[in-house]
């Protein structure tokens, strides 16, 4: 080796160890936040103070970001660091109880509570001190026991069973309030308010089973009878850091049509063409593009999970297949474009559509570009 490549090496050397230095350093810092945001957690907890602060969240982020600019730094790198780093802070702070809201509460009955969404909540009930106990199957002989004191029933079925389960609940305490958690609203409100003649909501918790806690997610409320009364549900979850959205069950069957059933039944559809088109699944990834990728994850999440689920979602209303077969003549009409060679209709769809969302396009495109980052970085080599 020559003297000036000994010269580099040695420079290099000191440089790294210096880098080294550096990210020790903010190992031990970030050691640090972490233990004071689990006392900030535990402190909110014991007050019942929601552990999600979006105010405090938004100017924190403009703070960091003019302070980054002003040292010449990403604004973007920054905020990107905090968002991290929040995420894991609002994770140890959701590790700790939380405060009941409703302390005169007699008991929590969650019927599926060993299934994995009901599971979910069992805990977080346990967490904020109630009396919870599960009907499963198995405990349908005792169930007018246990269901005799409860102050909340939660029928966490799958969608198939959740008409059965509910009406066997003609027996409950008067003032005890019953909810239901399946993604269609209309049909187990009416069913509920035909066997119970108490309190009476319709939830939809928009998460899957793998959540570690509710901070930032989102549970819609349909309304059923005698809100006031089951009031303190919904702000239990908002202490647990759920984002609550009332909406009319009619109203929220209409939009899941479009958000779930009609998704998730073009994308097995669109699972079912590459498999039956023979594609090669390896060069399909390692030939993508960040958003191709990132399709890709979407489409292979689905196939992931138990069909059970989506079938149940899918079949749930007959009304869907309307949906579905509109959705199917309008890929038709612009595959016919293309038939065509008609770029003009195409692209006039395109631009209708684009007006028609509006702003909304752009700030999709922007929130999409980490998005896409992220895919691009978890790639496998």
């Amino acid at each position: 080796m020559t003297n000036s490549e000994n010269d580099f090496q040695e420079k290099l050397t000191v440089l790294r160890d210096e880098i080294d230095e550096i990210d020790s350093d903010l190992v031990k810092l970030l050691q640090r936040r972490l233990s004071v945001t689990s006392k900030v957690g535990q402190l909110k907890s014991s007050v019942g103070k929601p552990i999600y602060d979006p105010i405090r969240e938004a100017s924190l982020f403009e703070k960091r970001r003019n302070q980054a600019i002003d040292a010449g730094l990403s604004g973007d790198l920054i905020e990107d660091v905090l968002r991290r780093l929040m995420r894991d802070s609002y994770m140890s702070q959701d590790a700790s109880g939380y405060r009941c809201v409703n302390p005169n509460c007699n008991k929590v009955v969650i019927i599926g509570g060993k299934g994995k969404l009901g599971a979910v909540f069992v805990d977080l009930f346990e967490r904020s001190h109630y009396q919870v106990e599960i009907i499963e199957q198995a405990d349908w002989p005792n169930s007018d026991t246990i269901l005799s004191n409860a102050s909340l029933v939660i029928v966490a079925v799958p969608i198939n069973l959740t008409a059965q389960v509910i009406q066997q609940l003609n027996n409950l305490p008067e003032d005890c309030v019953l909810a239901d958690l399946t993604s269609i609203k209309e049909s187990p409100l009416t069913q509920m308010k035909a066997v119970h003649k108490g309190p009476v909501v319709g939830l939809h918790p928009m998460f899957g089973p793998d959540v570690t806690g509710l901070i930032k997610q989102t549970i819609i409320s349909c309304e059923g009878r005698f809100p006031e009364q089951y009031q303190w549900l919904l702000e239990q979850f908002q202490v647990w850091g759920a984002k609550i959205y009332p909406v009319q069950a009619h109203e929220h069957d209409e939009t899941m049509s479009m958000v779930q059933v009609m998704r998730h039944f073009s994308t097995i559809a669109y699972g079912f063409h590459l498999m039956s088109e023979g594609a090669d699944i390896e060069k399909l990834v390692a030939m993508s593009s960040p958003i191709y990728r990132l399709e890709l994850i979407m489409v292979g999440r689905l196939f992931a999970q138990d069909p059970g689920l989506y079938a149940d979602i899918i079949f749930s209303n007959k009304d869907n297949v309307e949906m579905m077969k509109r959705f199917g003549h309008r890929f038709l009409e612009l595959l016919e474009n293309v038939k065509l060679d008609d770029k003009e209709s195409f692209i006039s769809v395109f631009t209708s559509v684009s007006d028609w969302f509006g702003s909304y396009a752009g700030d999709f495109l922007e929130e999409s570009k980490s998005m896409l980052l992220k895919a691009n970085e978890l790639k496998k080599n």
